[in-house]
């Protein structure tokens, strides 16, 4: 059977502009449908582009992450120091092989150019193991140059060669056979790139397949260039008949590529496509060399406003702990839940009791003590922890709104301490609390009433 590999386009185009926190979301997507390549475009602002690489590093672990090179021998190198934490990783060196794209982009000679795709892939091979040549415009090239720049480039350390039809340039038969008198003079994987603006590009890039041995595709979301939904539904519905497979989880295929769609689509209707509760929308990676500036872009990002003086009291325990560990979303929220607007408790924990089972409506009784007076509060919810806020939303009298909520394991063993972090949302400005208990639904108290202490502390 024909394993077909994927490789998905959409973080790689320079022509949508999408925050941090939606290219994660879209990272986590593909890695989720199990494409076997994600492509990133190469490393132009440094810092904030090889902070996403290496964040997405950290989850993404099963796809290759490929990030774009080739415009100079300096973007081989930054592309190769962002992956330096991935698990599996590629350099894409990407260059032009037609005469007019040649002199325009790259202003060459063709002697010039394989002197050029010889230095490139000999770095590149040195920094890493597994290395791309696209060839754009490779139905417009040469063919006697396109030979020796594919020739080129794998004896310098290619391990996979793409062809590109960047300019429809042919019918998909014809393209099938360009495919296949490539792949019959080298050794290495041959993928094919098609643009769709014809509408002919699915079709194209099944042929190459079928017919001539073609092993990666290329594909993007929103259909530029291959659409991955087509795509992965032709396979889908010819597989028996073609002996065709890939990796691609087509039980979850047209949900994510939907997802991802209304992630690029420039007018966002927040109630019309939920975003799935495995994605942590704020993730990020910090280490002990960014600045205090840095900190507080990602603080901002995280949404909370806090004076200079807590902000002072943040980094400085940010640089504690990052002396042991790089620090994500989760660690920095804690962070400036434990450390940022400490204030007198106007409410304290007196006492509280659970009731909670597979057969029974969770129920929370809780006391509260403030000035002294003790005051409790009943009521039953969504599991305990649910009612166990309701219950403090009744003593308290006010309703707020939960924007985030964490619960994770600081010690180890059977009596192991639990932390917890809470984050409000009142008159649009977050607040933060944490909790540390051997009992999850205490810390969690403890939390929502650190977070709500800090709410009626500034508004006194």
């Amino acid at each position: 059977m024909k394993q077909v590999k994927i490789a998905d386009t959409t973080l790689s185009s320079n022509n949508r502009t999408l925050s941090f926190k939606e290219k994660l979301e879209i990272a986590r997507k593909l890695e989720r449908l199990c494409v076997d390549t994600i492509e990133i475009s190469s490393i132009t602002n440094v810092k904030p582009d090889t902070l996403f690489v290496r964040t997405i590093s950290s989850f993404v672990k099963n796809s290759t992450i490929s990030v774009g090179a080739g415009a100079s021998l300096e973007s081989i190198k930054l592309a190769a120091d962002s992956l330096s934490a991935c698990a599996k990783k590629r350099i894409r060196i990407e260059l032009p092989v037609s005469a007019v794209n040649m002199e325009y982009s790259m202003h060459k000679k063709p002697a010039k150019m394989l002197e050029y795709i010889k230095e490139c892939f000999t770095l590149a091979k040195s920094l890493c193991e597994d290395v791309e040549f696209v060839a754009f415009d490779a139905t417009r090239a040469e063919a006697e140059f396109l030979d020796k720049a594919i020739q080129t480039a794998v004896e310098s350390g290619a391990t996979l060669v793409t062809l590109c039809d960047s300019a429809c340039r042919l019918l998909p038969d014809d393209f099938s056979d360009f495919v296949k008198a490539i792949k019959e003079k080298v050794n290495v994987e041959v993928g094919v790139l098609c643009d769709n603006k014809n509408s002919l590009a699915c079709a194209a890039c099944i042929m190459s397949v079928t017919n001539s041995g073609a092993n990666y595709v290329k594909t993007d979301s929103e259909g530029a260039i291959t659409p991955l939904g087509e795509f992965c539904n032709m396979i889908n519905s010819c597989k028996e008949n073609y002996s065709l497979s890939c990796k691609i989880k087509f039980t979850e295929l047209n949900r994510i590529v939907n997802q991802i769609s209304w992630i690029l689509s420039s007018d966002k209707n927040p109630s019309s496509i939920a975003v799935s509760s495995d994605i942590n929308e704020d993730d990020f990676v910090l280490s002990l060399s960014d600045t205090k500036e840095t900190i507080k872009s990602f603080i901002e990002k995280l949404g909370y406003d806090l004076s200079d003086e807590d902000l002072d009291k943040v980094y400085e325990e940010f640089l504690h702990t990052s002396e042991k560990k790089h620090i994500g979303a989760k660690e920095l929220d804690a962070i400036i839940a434990s450390t940022a607007l400490q204030v007198p408790s106007t409410y304290k924990l007196d006492s509280y009791v659970i009731n909670s089972g597979n057969i029974i409506t969770a129920s929370a009784q809780v006391t509260l003590e403030k000035d002294g007076e003790k005051m409790s509060g009943i009521s039953v919810g969504d599991g305990p922890i649910d009612a166990s806020f309701l219950a403090l939303e009744q003593i308290i009298g006010r309703h707020f709104e939960l924007d985030d909520f964490q619960i994770s394991a600081i010690t180890r063993g059977k009596e192991a301490m639990g932390s917890a972090v809470v984050r409000l949302r009142d008159g649009g400005k977050l607040y933060s609390g944490t909790g540390i208990s051997t009992d999850i639904i205490g810390a969690s108290i403890r939390a929502y009433l650190s977070a709500v202490n800090k709410i009626v502390y500034e508004e006194d």
